[in-house]
Parts: C-alpha cells; sequence; structure tokens
C-alpha cells in the first residue's frame, strides 16, 4: 500500500520529529555516487528499480524526473532543519556537474530546424523526428507508430549532403525546374458539348425565345469556364528561376533559399531521398549506404534526377 509522503525521500517523522530513514538516505547517498560517477538520469532511476528500492511503497515509480529532484533538493545539506544526508561538497559537485550537462546539450541549429520543418516519410507523409544529442548520436527516423522505422541511420550529414547536392545541380542546371505545363487549358466536357448544341437548335427556330436563349448562353459560358483549368506552376517556376539567377556554387546550405524553393523534402525507408520544388517538380537523390562511409550520398547515374510532381 502506498505511503502519502508529507517529507522527502530519504527521511522519517519518529515521534514528532525528522529524522534519517536508514534505507532510504543509503539510496540518497547511492544516487549521488552514481551520478557524480557518470551514470545518467534515466540508468539510476533504473537501478533503484532494479535493486527492489520502494519509494512511496512501490519501486515502479522511479524515472529520471524523480532522481533529478533527490539530486536538487538542499534538504539533504541539512536545510530547513532536516538532517544531513548528503555532504556539501557532494551536492554542490553533483548539481554543477548536472548544470555543466544541462548546458552542454546542443540546440538544434536554425538550419536543421529548417531541414525538420520541411521532412517528411515518403511511405506514410509522417514529418521525420530527429532523434539524439549530447549524448546520443543523431539520427532521423518516423515515429509514426502505423508506419516502420528506418533500418539504418539516417544523419544530419547525409540529409545536410543531399540538400546541398541538389540546391547545387539546379543552379547549375535550371532547366531541371522546368515542369513543361500550360499556365492554363480548357477541355470542355460531354455536358458542355449538349449544352453548346441545345443553343445551337434553340436559335435555328424560327420563333426565337430570345431570353430563355439568354439563360443559356450565360449557363454555357459557366460550364465552359469550369472546364478551364489554372496551373500556377510555370509562374512558380519563373519565380524559382529568378530566384537563382545570380547564385553561386554553395558551400554550405542557404537557409533562406531552402526556405524560398523547396516546398517538402520525402525520405525512403530505402534511402531515396526526394526534394520537391515550389513549383512542383522533384529532384530524386539517393544516399547510398557503405560500411567505410555512412555519411556518402550521390545521385543515380551521377546526375540528379528530376520528374515533374
Amino acid at each position: 500500500m502506498k505511503k502519502n509522503r508529507t517529507i522527502p525521500f530519504g527521511y522519517m517523522m519518529k515521534n514528532g520529529e525528522i529524522e534519517i530513514e536508514p534505507v532510504e538516505s543509503k539510496a540518497v547517498q547511492e544516487i549521488f555516487k552514481l551520478y557524480l560517477d557518470g551514470s545518467s538520469l534515466l540508468t539510476i532511476a533504473v537501478y533503484m528499480k532494479s535493486n527492489d528500492i520502494s519509494y512511496n511503497g512501490t519501486n515502479n515509480i522511479w524515472n529520471k524526473n524523480m532522481v533529478k529532484r533527490i539530486l536538487e533538493n538542499e534538504k539533504y545539506i541539512g536545510e530547513e532543519n532536516y538532517p544531513k544526508i548528503i555532504e556539501d561538497e557532494i551536492f554542490f559537485r553533483a548539481n554543477a556537474k548536472k548544470k555543466v550537462r544541462a548546458s552542454a546539450v546542443v540546440e538544434i541549429s536554425e538550419e536543421l530546424q529548417a531541414i525538420r520543418t520541411l521532412t517528411h516519410c515518403s511511405e506514410c507523409g509522417h514529418r521525420l523526428s530527429r532523434i539524439g544529442g549530447n549524448t546520443r548520436p543523431e539520427k532521423w527516423n518516423c515515429k509514426n507508430p502505423d508506419c516502420s522505422k528506418f533500418e539504418y541511420r539516417i544523419t544530419d550529414n547525409m540529409l545536410r549532403g543531399v540538400i546541398l547536392n541538389v540546391l547545387n545541380t539546379v543552379i547549375a542546371n535550371p532547366e531541371m525546374l522546368e515542369p513543361d505545363m500550360e499556365i492554363s487549358s480548357y477541355t470542355p466536357s460531354l455536358e458542355v458539348t449538349r449544352q453548346q448544341n441545345e443553343i445551337s437548335r434553340m436559335t435555328e427556330l424560327s420563333d426565337v425565345d430570345f431570353d430563355k436563349a439568354k439563360d443559356e448562353i450565360l449557363h454555357l459560358a459557366q460550364m465552359k469556364y469550369d472546364c478551364c483549368t489554372y496551373n500556377d506552376k510555370p509562374l512558380k517556376t519563373e519565380c524559382l528561376t529568378n530566384i537563382l539567377a545570380d547564385k553561386q556554387q554553395l558551400n554550405m546550405i542557404d537557409i533562406d533559399l531552402l526556405k524560398s524553393c523547396v516546398s517538402r523534402i520525402e525520405v525512403s525507408h530505402f534511402y531515396t531521398i526526394e526534394i520537391e520544388f515550389i513549383n512542383g517538380v522533384t529532384i530524386k537523390n539517393v544516399t547510398e549506404r557503405t560500411e567505410k562511409n555512412d555519411n556518402s550520398t550521390k545521385c543515380d547515374d551521377n546526375s540528379c534526377q528530376s520528374s515533374d510532381g
């Protein structure tokens, strides 16, 4: 049965006084020792569980946040009239180390934030997650529970390399972005043809009902309008061409250029990476995984492939 804890882990009430709880206080000391020896908060929580160390009557509630609160609790050095369990020097060393770890967490750069916003799993469409940080190597993966995870590791450098390669390719070969489509098109439907025939029949009569004919002609105009399609891809292609016109080959990703030119990046489980530009044209690039270099990239047949999206 759980206890309603009103005092910190490591202490107990006896005859109305706060005293050190022998078993729990040793666990507190062990937590500080493990942390200073290099164990992570999660590792310590798992250690507490595996050694059946009880908290509130159960050992199953241990987690890294609980361990963090214990490490930060100044009552263990005798504050607020609590008996001392941890020496000041040990307490402050542990918290200094925790601050160093916290400040050492690598914040995701603006470049990677832009890439993450655009990058999706090509199988399910779910946005890819970037996993990892200062304590683990980074990787990109699909965390959609209804999809499957990537078998191999996709790294920051893999994505950067492909994106940089594709951007440099279209800078050097802007014709790859041509969608080869007209701005507008008109394809009459069967109903339009029937309406035209009906109007022709009406106007050939000797006694024309002009009001009715006018209504039918206006209705035909609306039907024809509905059969017209407008395609903004050529205009967007012109915009892309203007943006890329004076660009030199890049040594690093231009974030503003990426945001203004690219609408979506898709990564497949077979490591095909497709970059879709704002006009719907996609440039396909394949990530090649080798034992010598996990970050190598290449285009199919040494050239990027363009397809009208």
